[in-house]
């Protein structure tokens, strides 16, 4: 370079002195803001670093969760499989799954609904509302016959079974209901006349209405050991296939008096109570004389398990 470039130069420099500060500031700006971009993305500031991992534990618990309900959910599929091998090996039928039957009437219902146009609507609505009106008087009806009575003294509620003979608050134990099932002795379809609740031995069974023991039976027929209780109104209750019995004939029992221990006696095909309810020398369905310690949701769920059951124990 030629010495008058030199002077060009350094002539340019003198006559402007903020060009070498502008350039040094330049470079450290560029320096700090690399310095600043890579702290950024590679080191986390305190609040960062706490909020990066405030999350570590729940996510740890949700994975420890995870993994415990995927552990207890294989459990109950196992529970559920050997339930089912077991009915299959005592019933030699397949369990019957009633919320999916319900399902696939609700689905069929929805389906006849969706092809009906307005006028075949209305005449099912009428239908359903006729229906509904008659129900309605005849619980008008009975209701007002039971009112009466009472308060003339011909019935007294005391003397009307209301609970059930053994304490079922989870109605977990009631097995079989007063229909045709399938005898497990004879493998043929017969009238069931009253409801089996599956119980251990020496379960205690209490009377389900004040009243009077009738009679006893303490000989190895086919109810084996049982106990009648008339209640003095049309009302009789009948208790079957006892352990041990805890009254005698004509002695006086309140509703909740314990009257006996549940057992395996006569022609049983496993420890259970039989229970049946007697109305004016005709045997009525049980599951409808629990209204005193049932709530209307729980009435009807001991319905459906009594419309489930195939096979009686007895």
């Amino acid at each position: 370079m030629s010495n008058k470039d030199n002077n060009s130069r350094r002539s340019l420099i003198k006559d402007k002195p903020f060009i070498p500060w502008l350039i040094k500031a330049s470079v450290w700006f560029a320096m700090v803001l690399a310095w600043w971009v890579i702290l950024t993305l590679f080191v986390d500031m305190p609040k960062e670093y706490q909020l990066r991992h405030s999350t570590d534990e729940l996510r740890e618990e949700y994975n420890a969760m995870s993994a415990h309900y995927d552990s207890i959910t294989n459990v109950i599929d196992n529970v559920v499989r050997r339930d089912e091998n077991v009915f299959r090996k005592l019933f030699e039928s397949n369990p019957y799954d009633l919320s999916a039957d319900l399902e696939t009437e609700r689905i069929e219902l929805y389906e006849q609904l969706m092809t009906m146009d307005g006028d075949d609507l209305e005449d099912m609505l009428d239908k359903h509302m006729q229906y509904a009106t008659i129900q309605e008087q005849e619980v008008i009806r009975s209701y007002e016959d039971l009112r009466y009575n009472i308060s003339s003294g011909i019935l007294s509620i005391d003397c009307v079974p209301a609970i059930q003979p053994v304490n079922n608050r989870q109605l977990t134990l009631l097995a079989a209901g007063k229909k045709p099932l399938i005898n497990p002795f004879h493998r043929t379809m017969h009238e069931h006349h009253g409801i089996d609740y599956l119980i251990p031995e020496g379960t205690a069974v209490f009377a389900t209405a004040d009243g009077t023991i009738k009679s006893l039976s303490e000989k190895n027929t086919s109810h084996g050991k049982a106990v009648t209780i008339d209640h003095g109104n049309g009302y009789e209750t009948s208790y079957s296939h006892l352990l041990d019995i805890r009254v005698k004939k004509g002695q006086k029992v309140k509703r909740g008096d314990i009257i006996a221990l549940s057992g395996n006696s006569g022609l049983s095909f496993a420890p259970h109570l039989h229970y049946e309810v007697i109305f004016n020398d005709t045997r009525v369905d049980p599951v409808h004389y629990f209204f005193l310690e049932l709530t209307p949701e729980e009435y009807q769920r001991i319905i459906r398990i009594s419309l489930s059951s195939m096979q009686s124990f007895d």
